[in-house]
């Protein structure tokens, strides 16, 4: 009897023994198993729509024959400065004093313009407008070689020889840029030279984003389309382009030309992506005298991407919304100066020009505008400084 009890206690330690190791083990692995948290990156991306210099700004801003542009952009230059990435549609070429300075209908604006663009904090600058020939083949070559010298600034829309894509990396993310107007008032691009601006061709555009689509994390196409001065809905022309951008696995799309916001609009892939549309940014700076004209706005987008190990990064946009600017100018077109309406009082309103104009020009004609765009309105400087 004994040697049975023997062999029972004996069974009786080997499997309570296992089950003490089995248990203890898998204490262990839950003990030191940690989760790895994903990098994570991040980019701002801020674009100003019509930059549009009448006549009116450029001799209100002349003195002995030079220009100072500087003080036009001075309570917006800490959003471009702390921006990422900085984009603004120069809407008049800048062929020089040889051409002759003008406003409408075919503008040439002083070469000073660029480098105050460059001062501001703006790094990418669209060309691709509906002015881009107003000074003919060589205007726009100058502007072009004006860019060129210009420290800090990538041209899209417009370029001498070369394609058309742009890329720009920064914070481990790259973003890839297109642009393309509608036309050219009537002008034409010289026969040996039909790359000199990008124009809103289908087949040429879905070339070139099926080209730059591997190449970057994001892809960005600015437009510059529509019927003017059409407030808060685009035309039909430029929803069905949206779309069809969409549909080519385009992130973001930077509308401009009609000279008055009009709203924003997230588009469903047929991949379930994404992709974020503001159809008019309106005006940034300009001389226009109707209170629609002078309310335009800023685009304030942050992409963000999340990598874990060597897997292929999450890409998206993580906030988005539009910072909306008032364009001032007073009396006899002076002062012009483009305020975040977050900063603009009442005290300038009572100076601007337009309220001489049209005295239903008020605070709540603004708001009642941005109420109607669809996106969250920035109502504050984006880029607070910290204590």
């Amino acid at each position: 009897m004994s040697k049975y009890l023997c062999f029972f206690f004996l069974v009786f330690l080997f499997f309570f023994s296992c089950k003490i190791k089995t248990e203890t083990s898998e204490t262990n692995i839950e003990d030191y198993y940690i989760e790895e948290e994903p990098e994570r990156y991040s980019l701002s991306l801020v674009a100003a729509g019509d930059n549009l210099f009448h006549e009116t700004i450029i001799n209100a801003y002349r003195q002995n024959g030079s220009f100072d542009f500087s003080p036009i952009y001075t309570e917006i230059k800490s959003i471009a400065e702390n921006a990422d990435i900085a984009f603004i549609n120069q809407e008049t070429v800048m062929g020089g004093e040889a051409f002759g300075y003008s406003g409408y209908p075919k503008f040439n604006t002083p070469q000073a313009l660029a480098k105050t663009i460059a001062d501001t904090g703006f790094d990418i600058v669209n060309q691709a407008t509906n002015h881009s020939m107003d000074m003919g083949r060589e205007g726009l070559y100058a502007t072009l070689d004006l860019w060129e010298k210009t420290e800090g600034i990538t041209v899209i829309g417009a370029r001498k020889t070369g394609g058309s894509m742009r890329v720009i990396i920064k914070n481990n993310i790259s973003l890839g840029f297109l642009s393309y107007t509608y036309g050219l008032n009537g002008f034409t691009l010289p026969a040996k030279e039909p790359n000199l601006v990008s124009l809103i061709k289908r087949n040429k555009i879905t070339e070139e984003i099926k080209a730059l689509r591997p190449l970057c994390d994001f892809l960005i196409v600015s437009m510059h389309w529509g019927d003017e001065y059409l407030l808060v809905e685009p035309g039909a022309d430029q929803v069905d382009l949206a779309r069809f951008l969409a549909d080519l696995d385009v992130d973001l799309i930077i509308g401009h030309h009609p000279h008055v916001l009009q709203r924003a609009e997230i588009l469903t892939r047929s991949n379930g992506k994404k992709t974020l549309c503001f159809y008019s940014l309106g005006n940034f700076v300009s001389n226009q005298r109707e209170k629609d004209r002078i309310l335009g706005a800023l685009m304030f987008v942050t992409f963000t991407k999340e990598r874990l190990g060597f897997q292929p990064g999450k890409l998206y946009i993580s906030n988005s919304g539009m910072i909306p600017v008032i364009c001032h100018f007073e009396i006899n077109y002076r002062n012009t100066k483009v305020y975040p309406l977050y900063s603009y009082t009442q005290e300038l309103l009572d100076k601007h020009l337009l309220l001489q104009l049209d005295k239903t020009m008020d605070m709540n004609y603004f708001y009642s505008v941005l109420t109607k765009l669809g996106i969250k309105m920035i109502m504050h400087d984006p880029f607070p400084v910290s204590n």
